[in-house]
């Protein structure tokens, strides 16, 4: 049995120090995403909703390699103990960067359903937020 895994990739008009920024930095991260408690380069880390500063996130990092990968451990409450990962990396295109997203080792089954469609939407919706961002820069 494997796990279910969401896959996404967006373009966008930045280069990939640029888009780096926006996966790391605390202030980056909170306009399209979840506001983390430090720069996340390794270690745990934990992310906090920007307007209700409760937590909503943490794990730790895996990897961070500056302008090409990022990769995280991801629990919130709704997974229980379970622990998936998320994976960026960040290829450089002519006129921008190619974003890719793999968040894997997420719970199966029907009952996980309705959890795997959350995060399905959760995650267009905060790359939307991010692109608006990125590009309005």
């Amino acid at each position: 049995m494997t796990d279910n895994a969401l896959e996404k990739s967006i373009y966008l008009k930045a280069t990939p120090a640029q888009v780096w920024a926006y996966l790391t930095e605390p202030e980056k991260l909170a306009i399209w995403f979840h506001k983390p408690n430090s720069v996340l380069v390794d270690g745990p880390y934990e992310m906090f909703g920007v307007e209700s500063g409760d937590r909503l996130m943490w794990g730790e990092v895996l990897v961070a390699e500056p302008f090409h990968r990022l990769e995280y451990t991801f629990t919130i409450a709704p997974m229980g103990d379970r622990i998936s990962t998320v994976k960026w990396a960040l290829e450089e295109v002519a006129g921008g960067t190619r974003l890719s997203l793999r968040h894997e080792g997420l719970p199966q089954g029907e009952e996980a359903f309705g959890l795997m469609l959350a995060l399905d939407e959760g995650w267009d919706d905060h790359l939307a937020r991010m692109r608006k961002s990125v590009h309005a820069s």
